[in-house]
């Protein structure tokens, strides 16, 4: 009863928040990035909250907390550390002059106006608005297992009340509504993984009996000639921590920040915020080898179901009102998450494929109009994908995580950093990592995606500079206008 009570009044308060941030939304530029007037600790949170969803919580925690015990917080200490504050520091500076130099605000719309390309514009926007969807699936099928194990409603019950919440909110009041209710969320999501940690420990016989149990239990568990080895570990390190940095959902949040003076602070909060949520969930996930064990495994099918681990393990030991807290611990950690997603895959379409924008005002408001019809269509059709039997939400991640990074990293970060990059070595950089991410995932299987992601990630940045030097040069005058203001390293 008390969950009720609580996801009632959090669904009240999007919604209220959605219908503020809608009367607070006056043009495109408002609806999409706030403005760019968003300040140092809300710019950390949504930063964070769009990190970390019920993808980590649910899906890695529980994968990763089995099949590496402790030693799963080295991803911890990398999402932290390389994928918050570094991110900030190498990135946040650059991407905030040279788009509003480009007057950019999309990834889309940045490539296009940086190396003078309309065809990169469409081609990323489909490659967004495709391979951003499994992911936004996997985030709402680590709800939906929460729900079920909590409410005892069924799987597509719960994927249907969460479809509408994310939709209605997020429909309403675009960035100005995220970015606040990203605020809130990420206050409930450091008090409820510092609860749900301390509790758990406390069940497990203290926090080092705890420790002490896991590693003990590991060898048995998970047999040295079954474990992991270190190359999957290192991959899955370097998938989600640089992983983030092609990602446009992230690099959105620093086109958006109100100016350069933000950056320091916003990197110090996020680390702070990453290390004490990524901990959190990865020592719950290794403390299923305390409470559980090969007989008392969650099992779908004769097959491990790690999906359901975290939220067996959270329904059999928290209490009612603790539950309630990650209950919604999670849910905002996924709404926050989802409303990045959507909005980002929306203007993928709205302002990259249908047309230029700022053409008038009356195209302006088209355009509006047409991101939040296109953000229901997304979150619907993530819901599909959702209700498709794909067991294990790190697939449906690592997939989306390949081939849009993949794709993007190496190309946005060499036109941030070096004049000479060519649109030739963009499109070659586009398609060796979009080729590498989709073969590599059928050949070497899904239990190794984070490997095909990781090799699709580096291999461009080895592509783009030979192709640079062997093709035609950027437009002077383009270098000049994005590398505006830019502060030398």
């Amino acid at each position: 009863m008390l969950s009720i009570i609580f996801v009632v009044a959090f669904v009240v308060l999007m919604v209220v928040l959605g219908i503020w941030g809608m009367k607070k939304t006056t043009n495109l530029q408002d609806y999409f990035l706030g403005g760019r007037t968003i300040g140092p600790f809300v710019s950390a949170l949504a930063y964070g909250t769009s990190y970390f969803s019920a993808v980590l919580f649910i899906g890695f925690a529980g994968k990763l907390g089995w099949a590496f015990g402790i030693s799963s917080l080295w991803i911890a200490v990398g999402n932290a550390f390389l994928g918050s504050l570094l991110a900030w520091l190498v990135l946040g500076h650059r991407t905030r002059t040279m788009t509003h130099n480009l007057e950019s605000l999309t990834m889309p719309e940045f490539f296009s106006a940086r190396f003078g390309s309309e065809g990169l514009k469409v081609v990323s926007a489909v490659i967004i608005f495709v391979f951003l969807l499994p992911y936004s699936a996997s985030v709402f099928k680590g709800l939906g297992h929460l729900f079920e194990s909590n409410f005892e409603i069924s799987y597509e019950s719960a994927l249907a009340i969460m479809t509408v919440i994310t939709g209605l909110y997020l429909v309403l009041g675009g960035y100005f509504a995220v970015t606040l209710t990203d605020f809130i969320q990420g206050i409930i999501m450091i008090f409820g993984s510092i609860a749900m940690v301390a509790v758990l420990a406390g069940e497990g016989g203290g926090l080092a009996q705890a420790i002490t149990s896991i590693k003990e239990n590991y060898p048995e568990h998970v047999p040295p000639g079954k474990a992991p080895g270190t190359l999957l570990l290192a991959s899955l390190v370097f998938m989600t921590s640089f992983g983030t940095w092609g990602l446009p959902q992230m690099v959105q949040k620093f086109y958006a920040i109100k100016n350069e003076k933000v950056i320091k602070t916003a990197a110090i909060v996020t680390t702070v915020f990453a290390l004490i949520i990524v901990t959190a969930a990865y020592f719950t996930g290794a403390l299923t080898h305390v409470f559980f064990d090969p007989s008392t495994i969650p099992m779908s099918e004769g097959k491990p179901a790690f999906d359901r681990f975290i939220p067996e393990l959270l329904t059999s030991r928290l209490p009612e009102a603790l539950m309630a807290l990650i209950l919604l611990l999670v849910l905002s950690a996924s709404m926050s998450t989802l409303a990045s997603l959507v909005l980002v895959s929306s203007s993928a379409v709205a302002i990259d494929i249908y047309g230029k924008r700022r053409l008038s005002t009356d195209h302006d408001r088209k355009t509006l109009k047409l991101m939040r019809i296109l953000s229901a269509v997304f979150v619907g059709l993530s819901l599909l994908i959702a209700l498709y039997p794909i067991d294990i939400i790190v697939v449906l991640m690592s997939l989306s995580w390949g081939a849009v990074a993949g794709s993007f990293m190496a190309v946005y970060i060499y036109g941030l950093y070096w004049k000479k990059t060519t649109a030739a070595a963009a499109w070659a950089g586009f398609a060796t990592g979009l080729g590498l991410a989709i073969g590599l995932f059928f050949v070497l299987g899904a239990a190794r995606s984070p490997i095909a992601s990781t090799v699709a990630m580096i291999v461009p940045f080895l592509v783009v500079p030979p192709v640079s030097m062997l093709t035609q040069k950027p437009e002077q005058k383009t270098i000049e206008r994005a590398f505006k203001n830019i502060k030398q390293p």
